[in-house]
């Protein structure tokens, strides 16, 4: 009994350790700065990796505002430059139909400058020759020419009385047309919608101008004008005129 007691309180007794006891908060405490400590020196080390690498975030950042400036301003320019572009193509279109207007008009002043010179030699021949005194009417500057349509034809005349003093002539003209078409040779009547004749009414000249069509497949060799007076049956004058080529 004895010893047994010196055993367990004795000098060769067991050691006992007294610890005091740590409150749980301080413990989560603990972990969770642990925690952050790790986070951030763990972000610390990524954002120096990047740095080390060269993927400097600021720097990133910078770079893409900066192209993102430039893009905006290239647009601007490339709009810009868009609508200078449509402005010219407007332009030249405008200057296009212009300069065919003009060419339009230079070949019709050419074309009226040149029958005005026919005209004027025609009358001047008619003035210096003998005997036109006595033939009342005569047709002058006679054509027949190609129109720009497939099947077109224009002819144009002049119409001229002589005399001295003379009156008004009043009568009306009849033209035929002399064609050949699927091997055969054909003559037919130019006429409008009211009759074959056209009216004419003047003192000293007038001018006649038209076009008529045909099949496009036709060939026109030549056409026929007659001239009567009104109130007479035959034809006063009569002249026949070939295509011109």
């Amino acid at each position: 009994m004895i010893k047994s007691l010196k055993r367990k309180f004795g000098i060769s007794a067991p050691r006992v350790a007294v610890r005091p006891q740590t409150p749980a908060y301080v413990k989560w405490l603990v972990v969770a700065v642990l925690t952050v400590s790790a986070l951030v020196l763990s972000w610390g080390m990524y954002d120096a990796g990047q740095k080390f690498a060269g993927f400097d975030k600021n720097e990133i950042s910078y770079e893409l505002n900066r192209l993102s400036e430039s893009n905006a301003q290239l647009q601007q320019e490339n709009e810009e430059l868009r609508m200078k572009v449509a402005g010219l193509d407007r332009q030249l279109q405008m200057d296009f139909v212009a300069r065919e207007d003009i060419t339009r008009q230079i070949k019709s002043l050419e074309h009226e400058n040149t029958r005005l010179k026919e005209d004027l030699a025609f009358f001047q021949n008619l003035g210096s020759a003998s005997g036109k005194a006595e033939q009342r009417v005569s047709i002058g500057r006679l054509k027949l020419e190609r129109g720009s349509l497939p099947g077109e034809y224009r002819y144009s005349l002049l119409l001229v009385q002589g005399g001295q003093r003379p009156k008004d002539f009043q009568g009306s003209l009849e033209f035929a047309v002399n064609f050949e078409q699927n091997g055969e040779k054909m003559m037919i009547p130019l006429a409008d919608a009211a009759s074959k004749a056209v009216d004419v009414n003047f003192k000293f000249y007038q001018r006649i101008e038209n076009t008529f069509r045909l099949p496009p497949d036709a060939t026109v060799d030549s056409m026929e004008v007659k001239v009567f007076e009104k109130g007479i049956a035959q034809a006063r004058v009569m002249q026949t005129v070939n295509l011109s080529l």
